[in-house]
């Protein structure tokens, strides 16, 4: 499973520009599914299990990240940009990104020599930084860059620690790769997995995927914020590594189904699968558009917790990975 997940993460592939993770996708499906690829570019695939359920299960997980457009490219050579998602400009300054031509550079702005005052304390604004790809002039730039084009995050797979591992795009690609995983194994009942687009810019692929398959109860796959870090405590830390997946109860965007909630709880209990919940109610994902799909959609969330997310250096516990997938294979298991 890890190795399918640094596989899957280090593809580029931010909102509305997810074809390379799609075909890579696509190549690892097994020849007993049947699959299409809709308008919006979400990939559907229907896996045949041992029984047709009374209830219609779909799983989804997005393949997009966030990333960077390319906005401007100054007489110098410089290419200024915007955000694809939400991203802190904290996590920017001096990092490495790789254009979609395949050309690297570096995120710079003024140097702190050359500030003076009350702007040395200030965090900089997006709009005050550029990408550095080395470029005499502007004629050069253009020559691996156009505006409307896209810059991802350099950052390499790196297993450290006690079992953690770091990564670019983890989010979401982890889910990717559980729904992969189980598309290639053999299933209980028949599930329609939902590899989705443009998550990051407003959960939007999953409204068109839901809409197709019309599904009767949806589990989405995901990440989710922990901040288990120093200065963070009580409930603000949200969740914790190493306490296995965030079933959610409540975000900014979804108030989930009570009972699925609770038997997932239970289930893990019963299974012997380390569980948790979130003790904040922040962020969002896909529920919040299959939810009010169709005649809506019953939806529970189940996210591995990670750490710095929608940044260059993603963290997760190995151990959370493997109990997610074990949470995931059980509720399969147990459904109708």
């Amino acid at each position: 499973m890890i190795e399918l997940i640094k596989e899957l993460s280090l593809v580029h592939g931010p909102s509305g520009r997810e074809d390379r993770i799609r075909e890579l996708i696509i190549s690892k499906l097994p020849a007993d599914v049947t699959y299409k690829v809709d308008n919006l570019g979400n990939l559907i695939v229907h896996k045949k299990g041992a029984k047709t359920p009374a209830h219609k299960l779909m799983m989804c997980a997005h393949m997009d990240e966030v990333g960077l457009m390319i906005t401007y490219i100054t007489d110098e050579g410089m290419l200024k940009f915007n955000e694809i998602g939400g991203i802190d400009p904290a996590v920017l300054v001096g990092r490495r990104v790789v254009l979609e031509s395949g050309v690297k550079g570096v995120i710079g702005l003024k140097h702190i020599h050359l500030t003076e005052g009350d702007e040395r304390k200030k965090l900089p604004k997006m709009t005050e930084m550029c990408i550095d790809i080395g470029a005499k002039s502007k004629e050069e730039a253009e020559k691996y860059a156009s505006l409307g084009s896209f810059a991802t995050f350099d950052s390499d797979f790196v297993e450290f620690g006690d079992g953690f591992v770091k990564c670019r795009a983890l989010d979401d690609r982890v889910g990717c790769a559980f729904m992969l995983d189980l598309i290639n194994s053999d299933l209980p009942v028949d599930v329609d997995f939902a590899f989705d687009v443009q998550e990051e810019v407003g959960a939007i692929g999953a409204y068109a995927a839901t809409f197709a398959i019309r599904p009767d109860v949806c589990v989405v796959v995901e990440t989710t914020t922990a901040g288990d870090i120093d200065g963070v405590e009580g409930e603000k830390r949200a969740c914790v590594l190493g306490e296995g997946p965030v079933v959610s109860y409540m975000d900014r965007g979804t108030v989930y189904d009570h009972e699925l909630y609770s038997d997932t709880m239970l289930l893990a209990k019963e299974r012997g699968i380390k569980a948790q919940t979130k003790t904040l109610i922040a962020g969002g994902n896909d529920s919040r558009s299959v939810k009010v799909t169709g005649e809506g959609v019953r939806v529970i969330a189940v996210s591995v917790p990670t750490r710095y997310l929608h940044s260059p250096s993603c963290v997760m516990k190995k151990e959370d990975i493997t109990a997610t997938y074990a949470l995931l294979k059980a509720f399969i298991e147990n459904f109708d």
